[in-house]
């Protein structure tokens, strides 16, 4: 994904400093990038489609993750 670079990357709302967040892009029309501002431009990218993301925010926000 050497194209990265030119989306355009939203932090969260929930971000607590400039390099301590997760950004998010639409890389197509049915597709999202996630990174991690720590990361950097050039940073891991995830990609998941708007169905994958949608059952990721609703596990989460159902505390369905054990993140200990």
């Amino acid at each position: 994904m050497d194209r990265v670079k030119e989306f355009s990357w939203r932090k969260s709302s929930r971000c607590t400093n400039e390099s301590n967040c997760v950004e998010l892009a639409q890389l197509h029309p049915e597709t999202l990038g996630v990174r991690d501002t720590k990361r950097g431009i050039n940073g891991p990218v995830l990609a998941f489609s708007r169905d994958e993301f949608a059952t990721f925010l609703k596990t989460i926000k159902e505390d369905g993750l054990d993140l200990r």
